[in-house]
């Protein structure tokens, strides 16, 4: 942010203000940066005309939720990657405390998007979680982009999947939806394969000189409408499924 009144200059930002700037805080600063890094914070930088004149330290309060998502999604062999604008030794403190796998961090808002896109050319499939205005062109690009409920219209719009309650919770459940869903699309499919497999044979009466079975049409019918029925209610019973919950 930058402000000017009276011949005067203020900038207010971070560490890639100051690479922007090409400036460098005096030790004192310095060091009250590294501290604060190292506790998980954020640093904001007071410029006044081509001066570092203060620091301030800024923290988000990390919810408990966050760290049960991240073990729910190991759990489900899902790997976790933050990616950040703070700084390197922010987002250290912060993967560390939360287990997350790895970290891209002083990440500008406008390279998000090149940096989902580097973990796809690795062969990855990405779901990408934002709320931002910046965030939308990683969401866009991303294999699966979710948005917070309470994040920007402009997020909102880019992602396929929007959380309506601002949980992390939310983002495992996604995860167990998804994946008993496809387990019903496998089992129903199965189904229907196993019995046009045999039925069909057996109403054409391609086993009849073998055998002597011959199905008739009107109880290739009732078969017919018993395989649609079953499918159905197995669909029903995703209903019972328990989504976000620990597997031990």
């Amino acid at each position: 942010m930058r402000a000017a009144a009276s011949g005067r200059t203020v900038y207010v930002g971070g560490p890639r203000l100051l690479e922007m700037l090409e400036l460098t805080p005096d030790q004192s600063l310095t060091s009250f940066a590294d501290q604060a890094g190292s506790k998980g914070q954020s640093v904001v930088y007071l410029v006044d005309n081509d001066t570092v004149s203060a620091a301030f330290a800024l923290a988000d309060v990390v919810r408990d939720e966050s760290k049960q998502a991240v073990d729910r999604l190991h759990e489900l062999g899902v790997r976790v990657v933050m990616l950040t604008g703070d700084s390197k030794a922010v987002a250290a403190a912060v993967a560390e405390e939360l287990n997350i796998d790895d970290y891209i961090a002083e990440v500008l808002p406008e390279n998000k998007d090149e940096k989902v896109a580097a973990l796809q050319a690795e062969g990855r499939k990405v779901a990408m979680v934002g709320d931002g205005v910046n965030d939308a062109p990683a969401l866009t690009r991303a294999d699966v982009g979710i948005a917070i409920g309470s994040g920007t219209d402009v997020a909102i719009e880019s992602a396929g999947i929007i959380l309506v309650k601002s949980n992390p919770l939310d983002v495992v459940k996604i995860f167990d939806l998804s994946r008993a869903s496809y387990g019903k699309m496998r089992q129903n499919l199965l189904w229907a394969t196993g019995y046009n497999v045999i039925a069909i044979p057996l109403a054409a009466g391609v086993l009849y000189p073998f055998f002597g079975i011959l199905l008739s049409p009107a109880a290739g019918a009732i078969l017919m409408s018993l395989s649609t029925i079953i499918v159905a209610i197995n669909a029903q019973t995703l209903r019972r499924a328990r989504l976000g919950a620990s597997a031990a």
